[in-house]
């Protein structure tokens, strides 16, 4: 399933100053965009895979989703942020809100709600799925609201792009080389782990005794959460398993044959990767100061270009040098090349929908950015899929929603 993330709405909640930020229309858009892009690749990624997400290294378009919305929370962070007359009470709220989103996600995401072709309610507290979208969401965001209430300079009063925010590049840094020191130095031991089925349980062993590795079976990052959150409370079908390493059937089981690596579970939103995430919306953050600082159009243009222009370069170079470009690890080169597509992608909807005022053509997503969090849960708790799924002909089985299901797998 492909990245299903709501994002903070700018006008969610009020300025800690009591005065509301301007609404930005192309940050609507670009968040309902976001949105149908999550549902376009979720729905349609079963039927035209090359928009799925990519199984390990490379990037399709279901890859943009997640740090798109990541990019999006970080400028709408800047509006909300951008007047803080009490640190404390502004740090409160932002807790809040970040345990709400993660209750949130654990509840969507965790296992209780049914899927399509699974109609059983309920989860085992063993097997719950801890971290995930909504999770990672919160993660960045608290990461960032911090990073925003209290390392920002705001004493002098005239605004300067890097003087006023250095200390946000310096966390961004650090996170930075705190995910690669731990990506390519942590020894990988070899691991085993127990799957447990109907017909009973397996045992696979995985042989690792590696360091700097970033394949599916011994990466640093698939390690730190089976210590730290346990293997059975990790996402139990990777994308990987659609590697043709895994022979995976159309009804979506690995192989008995395939390598033992493949039926193990991997979590893509886990613990490490979530600080290269948080430095996405970090980077969103300073294009949300470009946009609270500066009211000329064309100089707000000019610094997103060129700071587009400048995460591009080192990303695009360290994937010509063997950093692998990976979604589910959220490795450098990723988190630079897609942080970068995401702000030319907004620098374009500014341009058409504030500058040129094309706020009709855009108007359906307009609205959807508005109610992505609703749209979210809708999606992710499968309330419309249970909806038709309540219409059959004679036997349960015979609904929409397994037709529908029977013919994808049959294409």
């Amino acid at each position: 399933m492909a990245d299903r993330v709501p994002l903070l709405n700018h006008d969610d909640e009020e300025p800690p100053a009591g005065r509301r930020s301007p609404r930005v229309a192309s940050l609507d858009v670009f968040r309902g965009l976001s949105v149908f892009l999550m549902m376009l690749v979720d729905y349609g990624g079963s039927i035209f895979p090359i928009i799925a997400h990519s199984p390990w290294n490379g990037l399709h378009l279901a890859d943009f989703v997640m740090p798109f919305f990541l990019f999006i929370v970080g400028v709408s962070l800047a509006l909300v942020y951008k007047k803080v007359t009490n640190r404390v009470e502004a740090t409160w709220k932002a807790v809040a809100r970040v345990l709400k989103l993660f209750l949130l996600g654990v509840l969507l995401q965790g296992g209780y709600l049914h899927g399509i072709s699974s109609l059983t309610y309920g989860v085992d507290i063993e097997r719950i799925r801890w971290f995930g979208i909504l999770q990672r969401i919160a993660i960045a965001y608290i990461v960032t609201a911090l990073c925003e209430i209290w390392l920002s300079q705001r004493t002098s009063r005239q605004w300067h792009f890097v003087q006023s925010y250095y200390w946000h590049w310096s966390l961004a840094i650090f996170l930075s080389v705190i995910y690669v020191a731990l990506s390519y130095g942590l020894y990988v031991p070899d691991w085993q782990f127990e799957v447990t089925s109907s017909s009973g349980s397996t045992f696979y062993s995985v042989k690792c005794s590696v360091r700097g590795d970033l394949g599916p079976a011994c990466n640093a990052a698939g390690m730190i959460d089976r210590y730290v959150i346990g293997n059975n409370h990790l996402y139990a079908k990777p994308v990987y398993r659609n590697l043709k390493d895994c022979n995976m059937s159309t009804s979506g089981q690995v192989s008995d044959n395939s390598p033992s690596w493949c039926h193990a579970s991997f979590d893509p939103e886990g613990i490490l990767s979530s600080l290269t995430a948080a430095v996405t919306c970090i980077i969103g953050l300073q294009y949300g100061h470009v946009l609270a600082n500066l009211q000329d159009s064309k100089r707000r243009l000019d610094n997103w270009f060129l700071f587009s222009a400048s995460l591009s370069v080192p990303g695009i170079f360290l994937a010509l040098v063997g950093v692998a470009v990976n979604k589910s690890l959220y490795t450098v080169s990723y988190m630079l090349i897609t942080s970068s597509a995401a702000g030319v992608t907004f620098c374009a909807l500014y341009l058409l929908v504030d500058v040129y005022g094309y706020r009709q053509l855009t108007s359906l997503l307009e609205w959807m950015g508005k109610h992505s969090l609703s749209i979210f849960v809708l999606v992710t708790s499968n309330v419309a899929v249970i909806a038709l799924q309540g219409f059959y002909w004679k036997v349960p089985e015979n609904n929409i929603i397994h037709w529908i299901v029977t013919l994808v797998v049959r294409s």
